[in-house]
């Protein structure tokens, strides 16, 4: 068989496209559900990071490190296979979503961290001299200028988020990669493996150019 035949074979992707659009729903579905909850929940830990007391900012420190540095796999692992054993059951779905969420916020929490300390200190100053109260000087005063900061890297991760959810594989959840793998074997050909890469590429890559977009114009700004 030659090459276009055996990576490309165009009767193999059309037949396998149903299963592939399938599988990117899923996909999709399952990145913007621990988007939506990673972010919010990232912003909050890094703020309790921040200005919490000594201990709770070293729990939060630890959790932190933790999960930046475990595999997403390992996090799938323990959420799908070991709560079991503490009598808590979840479904796949529902072990993805937590496990995606956790590290994802874990990261996030890191970004808005940096993105708060890159707010001027006088800014803090400025506020406590017209009598803001720390939480309305917070959430008028500090956190407007740090979104601003933290949208590129989060945007990032963003990107990383989507593409990790092809661990989902490992807990059962039917997502691109593994709808791509099933077809696979049912035609005993890698066509649907390229045609999930060119879906991961047509959807993951304006998304990489707005990172890029958006560091650039951070940066133009803070040239100014």
């Amino acid at each position: 068989m030659s090459l276009i035949d055996t990576f490309f074979n165009y009767e193999v992707l059309w037949s396998a496209l149903p299963a592939l659009l399938r599988g990117f729903w899923n996909t999709l579905l399952l990145g913007v559900m621990s988007i939506v909850i990673g972010v919010p929940a990232g912003m909050f830990v890094g703020i309790i990071r921040l200005y919490a007391p000594k201990p709770i900012r070293l729990l939060m420190i630890g959790y932190i490190d933790i999960m930046r540095a475990m595999p997403v796999l390992v996090m799938l692992i323990l959420i799908y296979y070991a709560l079991p054993f503490l009598g808590i059951r979840l479904s796949s779905w529902a072990s993805a979503v937590m496990a995606f969420s956790i590290v994802m916020a874990a990261y996030s929490a890191e970004v808005f961290r940096s993105g708060i300390e890159g707010v001027p200190k006088g800014q803090f100053e400025a506020a406590a001299a017209l009598g803001l109260p720390f939480l309305l000087t917070l959430r008028k005063v500090i956190m407007p200028q740090a979104i601003r900061i933290v949208i590129p890297p989060t945007t990032s991760n963003c990107v990383s988020m989507f593409k990790d959810t092809s661990l989902a594989s490992t807990v059962a959840l039917p997502e691109l990669l593994k709808e791509a793998t099933n077809a696979q074997a049912l035609y005993a050909n890698p066509s649907p493996l390229i045609g999930a890469a060119l879906v991961y590429i047509i959807f993951l890559w304006p998304m990489v150019r707005l990172v890029s977009m958006l560091e650039k114009r951070y940066k133009s700004e803070n040239a100014r």
